[in-house]
């Protein structure tokens, strides 16, 4: 594994941010820590990163503890920051540069290097560009080049998509699938959806804790078939009449019932034949990892 953390606990004075967190990544995957904010996704990801000591537990990255060997960790990783980190009076070319220098690339070295990651991440035609005449996606994009200019073993991204048009998001995934077809690892914090669902694996956090793991397939596959909410004037009355007549236990979320089911259309016809006037709008939809969150949180992600 490239990625090992281990009994993970960091406290700000009586607060805990991050408790007893435990997972590995494989070399090659998308992994996504999926949550709301004030999860403890910011808190691992700068643990990570060696910008914060963690209270209890290790960290290991490429081989490396956090702790204990943190320059060979940040030799080790590039990390794209939720806030764009580029100087926006430099051009692409100059930005790349003196990221490079930081490294310790020079010459032909890092004018080769700077020449494949432009190219790969759509950006040949645009390095004589000044970084703030560029939209948000395309600065993004040089935010990646950046921190793959020295060949890190792991690519960390914390909320990527922060600020994005939904074309510039859709993108981004594309180009994080690109780099997952070269075998770049990458660990990514998210709260969007369609984000983590193109991860391989998923860790789901809620108040610092890790809730559940696995693919989103697998995550999606715990709920107990369908979803249906129905929205009614008086849900807990709605509630009881279900479970007495169709044995379900309905969920409040948001103000509507919410029912997970396996052969959810006849459900819901027998339910509207079955209390007419009492159901005012029904949706109906295949499970989604806001479902899985809820389910096991009470909480939802967004």
């Amino acid at each position: 594994m490239i990625v090992h953390v281990e009994n993970l606990t960091r406290r700000f004075g009586d607060r805990t941010a991050v408790s007893k967190l435990n997972f590995r990544v494989a070399p090659g995957e998308v992994f996504g820590i999926l949550g709301p904010n004030g999860s403890g996704k910011s808190t691992l990801f700068r643990i990570m990163a060696t910008m914060l000591a963690p209270s209890e537990g290790t960290i290991r990255v490429n081989g490396f503890d956090v702790t204990r060997q943190p320059d060979r960790v940040r030799a080790s990783i590039g990390v794209v920051f939720q806030s764009f980190s580029l100087d926006r009076k430099l051009t692409v070319d100059e930005n790349l540069v003196a990221q490079g220098n930081l490294y310790g690339l020079s010459g032909a070295d890092l004018r080769g290097r700077i020449e494949a990651s432009a190219s790969r991440l759509g950006l040949a035609g645009r390095r004589r560009d000044l970084v703030g005449t560029l939209s948000g996606g395309l600065q993004r994009r040089v935010e990646i080049a950046k921190a793959l200019l020295h060949q890190p073993a792991v690519l960390l991204m914390d909320e990527p998509s922060t600020g994005l048009d939904p074309a510039a998001r859709r993108e981004l995934g594309q180009y994080v699938d690109e780099l997952r077809a070269a075998g770049v690892t990458i660990l990514v914090t998210t709260h969007i959806l369609d984000e983590a669902d193109r991860c391989d694996r998923l860790l789901l956090m809620h108040e610092g804790r890790r809730v559940a793991e696995g693919t989103p397939a697998e995550l999606k596959a715990r709920v107990g078939g369908d979803v249906v909410v129905l929205e009614t004037e008086q849900p807990e009355r709605l509630s009881a009449r279900l479970k007495e007549r169709f044995g379900v236990a309905p969920s409040l979320a948001g103000g509507a019932l919410r029912v997970e089911i396996a052969n959810a259309h006849r459900f819901v016809a027998e339910a509207i034949e079955a209390f007419p006037g009492a159901i005012e709008a029904v949706a109906l939809h295949k499970p989604t990892l806001e479902d899985v969150f809820l389910d096991l949180t009470g909480a939802r992600i967004s």
